[in-house]
């Protein structure tokens, strides 16, 4: 396979969001990610094994930046509850800023086959680790409790943060999803948070 990044490469990745979101990942032809893509149908198997590779390689791009970018944004954050406001607003603004990308994550990804869910879900780990980091953090610094049970924590955070996103999606993507980071942060810090 030839190198993997370049301008095709990020043609193709973009071209795959818009047409997967469109006509569903069983309903994406290669051909037609291609056509979106201005590039030959040869062309995406010098990038891409497959359509499965070509949707996870295009979840373990966006989703690098985007972990990439909150670390940077926390590195030089030392209160815990700020970080984990960062986190969230990130979460939502990503997804409000591409609705194609929030349709792909939020609903094409789940209708994939158990092979193809497990590799997604080994590119979320990297994600869990970086709320479990904020989390470990605060239990730490005491503004957790110290019998935080920090993996039920993450799974609540991600959790929370998932269903909201889907129930904008499914609802067309109709109101101000970043609104709702700062509802959403305090109703996580009420549950996790040291009574003061």
């Amino acid at each position: 396979m030839a190198k993997r990044k370049g301008l095709k490469y990020e043609q193709i990745i973009e071209a795959a969001v818009k047409v997967i979101a469109e006509k569903g990942y069983h309903q994406a032809q290669v051909s037609k990610i291609a056509k979106e893509a201005g590039v030959a149908d040869g062309t995406i198997y010098l990038y891409f094994k497959n359509k499965e590779d070509i949707l996870v390689s295009l979840f373990k791009e966006k989703m690098g930046k985007f972990i990439l970018d909150i670390e940077q944004e926390i590195a030089g954050v030392n209160d815990v509850k700020e970080k984990l406001y960062i986190l969230v607003k990130r979460h939502f603004t990503q997804a409000a800023a591409n609705h194609s990308y929030a349709i792909v994550t939020q609903l094409e990804l789940r209708q994939s086959n158990t092979e193809l869910r497990l590799k997604i879900n080994d590119v979320l780990k990297d994600y869990l680790r970086l709320i479990d980091s904020i989390l470990l953090e605060g239990k730490e610094s005491g503004f957790f409790s110290s019998n935080l049970d920090v993996r039920l924590s993450r799974q609540m955070i991600f959790g929370t943060l998932d269903e909201v996103v889907t129930n904008w999606v499914m609802k067309g993507c109709k109101y101000d999803l970043v609104s709702l980071a700062k509802p959403v942060h305090q109703f996580l810090i009420n549950g996790f948070a040291v009574d003061k």
